[in-house]
């Protein structure tokens, strides 16, 4: 019986398993004990080098001398955060055998290690500053060239460093040299500008003309950099966090369309775009926003906000080299604005606020403490006059809490909750020649009348009444007697009544002027013209009407008659004035 051939996938298992399972043969020369080592990296001499240091893990770099080199030196430069570093010298006792052939290829390092010998710390530091190692060349001080053993670690987070290796006496050169006193100093500071100098780097002062070194100037609310590698990724973390914003608040409004629209300008970008080339070592800094940059070691920081506190750091930088060294920084705080005479507001008093038609008076600044354990207070306004028009803003603590424009009606403003309030009163616009009104005292120009007042058992601003129109009933019209109807409201109030008999060329324009002044009160008038004054209250607002008969006077007289709500909080309102004229005959 033939053996027919077995399925080709079964053989294909059956060497799989036999080629996993099946014990493998060593070299005689393989010891029993290897285990791997991790890739070795190689530290080059005379090249800047910079690598990545993950949390709570130890990086290794291994580098040997040249016999030549009498002296070599050893640099590390933390980005942003303290680091800890170690330098230490493995010499051996007897040369390996380069006839031993190993069963892999092997590397220096892992050759080295398994050959008897002795390890010996030289070095080690810890801390966010540049520290440098100088010393002679162990290759003059021991029979074989030792292999030197870098161990770098970081605790606190994820970080960077950047290492550089020289070999021969002396400083390397390769970063930049800073002045004997490398303070950044503040020679002036304003309002809205900061004026720096510094000493200038050694490295500018021996080729005042170089080209590869600049200086940089930053500034930031918070805090000093320690180096130009800890600005950058400052600066790349705060724009990580404003995308991931951005994408936040984009997700919340996308629709389908958007999306596909998106993807196919993504697309068609993709295929349009020829590729970018490399940036150069120039633009390698392209993403600082150096406020000051070049060779000059004064600057001026403009455009900064009152009364803030910054920053300022002052780097060198080695375009050629591709390296920085950081002044050590400074702050300062601008001048706060210049602050404007705050007038107090007495209890109940009422004032005139005028704005001069030359000059700066543009604002005025008042406070007011309410008495009483509530805190509580009115404030009322109003505007006199044409003119630019006024505004108001209240604020406590320097938080806002009412802002409205001021007109010839009468604006009320609840107060309640803190103990004293700040009334800012600013013109908006330019005073015009029309601004002045005659009827107003002594011809104020853009006046507001402002009264603030406590008021202790009140929750609230005082109702006002509907209309402001006084009504004369015709058929109740006399030779001697009118009779006007007035809107009150439901709280118990005084209503003062005056007239003024007007005169046969006054009919028209003393009528037409006192309708204009409707910020006008009772102090302005006199006692003689006051006819009479009632309390009235009404709880059903429709129906708040009161009435008066005013008598005793002249036949065939022209009259304005006002009428003002006099209250307990506040500004007296008046009404619009009403000219009535008596019967010549009855």
């Amino acid at each position: 019986m033939a053996v027919k051939p077995l399925p080709w996938c079964l053989s294909m298992a059956v060497t799989l398993f036999c080629g996993t399972w099946w014990p493998q043969a060593h070299s005689a020369m393989a010891p029993e004990n290897e285990v791997p080592l991790r890739p070795t990296t190689w530290l080059l001499e005379g090249k800047v080098t910079t690598i990545t240091l993950p949390k709570g893990r130890t990086r290794r770099l291994y580098f040997t001398l040249k016999k030549t080199a009498v002296a070599m030196s050893v640099t590390v430069k933390p980005c942003d955060l303290p680091i800890e570093w170690t330098l230490a010298a493995r010499t051996l006792k007897d040369k390996p055998l380069k006839s031993v052939q190993w069963s892999t290829k092997k590397s220096m390092p892992e050759v080295w290690w398994r050959s008897p010998g002795t390890e010996e710390k030289i070095h080690s530091y810890t801390g966010t500053a540049m520290d440098t190692y100088m010393a002679p060349s162990y290759a003059h001080t021991s029979t074989y060239s030792p292999v030197y053993i870098l161990r770098l670690r970081s605790k606190e987070q994820d970080t960077r460093a950047t290492i550089y290796l020289h070999e021969g006496p002396g400083p390397s050169g390769t970063f930049p040299l800073l002045p004997a006193d490398p303070r950044v100093h503040t020679l002036g500071v304003g309002m809205t500008s900061v004026t720096l100098s510094w000493a200038p780097s050694a490295s500018l002062s021996r080729v005042p003309h170089q080209k590869g070194y600049d200086y940089c100037v930053l500034v930031n609310p918070k805090h000093n950099y320690p180096s130009l590698c800890a600005a950058r990724e400052s600066i790349r973390k705060e724009k990580e966090k404003d995308q991931k914003q951005k994408r936040k608040d984009k997700q919340r409004k996308v629709t389908v369309w958007p999306i596909l629209k998106d993807w196919w300008w993504q697309q068609w970008d993709t295929y349009s775009d020829p590729q970018a080339p490399p940036s150069s070592l120039p633009d390698e800094y392209a993403d600082l926003q150096c406020l000051c940059k070049g060779t000059e070691n004064v600057c001026t920081v403009s455009e900064l906000l009152p009364d803030t506190q910054y920053y300022f750091d002052v780097f060198v930088i080695d375009r050629l080299n591709g390296t920085s060294m950081a002044y050590t920084g400074t702050f300062a705080r601008t001048h706060e604005e210049a602050r404007p005479a705050i007038t107090p507001l007495r209890e109940g008093e009422l004032r005139w606020v005028t704005f001069h038609d030359r000059g700066s008076n543009t604002e005025q600044f008042f406070s007011f403490r309410p008495r009483g354990w509530q805190q509580s207070g009115l404030l009322t306004l109003q505007s006199c006059g044409g003119g630019p028009k006024v505004k108001v803003t209240v604020s406590s603590k320097g938080q806002v809490l009412a802002s409205q424009a001021v007109g010839e009606d009468l604006a009320q403003i609840w107060l309640q909750g803190s103990p004293s309030y700040l009334i800012h009163l600013e013109r908006e616009g330019a005073l015009t020649s029309a601004a002045a009104d005659p009827s107003l005292p002594g011809g104020l120009r853009a006046s507001v009348k402002i009264q603030t007042s406590s008021a202790y058992h009140r929750r609230g601003v005082p109702s006002l009444p509907s209309t402001l129109q006084i009504k004369s009933f015709n058929r109740l019209r006399s030779c001697n007697s009118v009779t006007l109807a007035w809107m009150g409201t439901e709280e118990r109030s005084l209503y003062c009544v005056y007239r003024r008999k007007l005169g046969k060329g006054e009919i028209e324009t003393e009528g037409a002027s006192a309708a204009t002044a409707p910020c006008l009160g009772p102090e302005s008038r006199s006692d003689t013209e006051r006819v009479l004054c009632k309390y009235f209250q009404e709880l059903n607002p429709r129906r708040a009407v009161t009435t008066a008969v005013i008598g005793s006077l002249e036949p065939g007289m022209a009259y304005v008659f006002d009428v003002y709500l006099m209250r307990r909080w506040g500004i007296p309102i008046k009404y619009t004035s009403k000219t009535v004229k008596t019967r010549k005959e009855c």
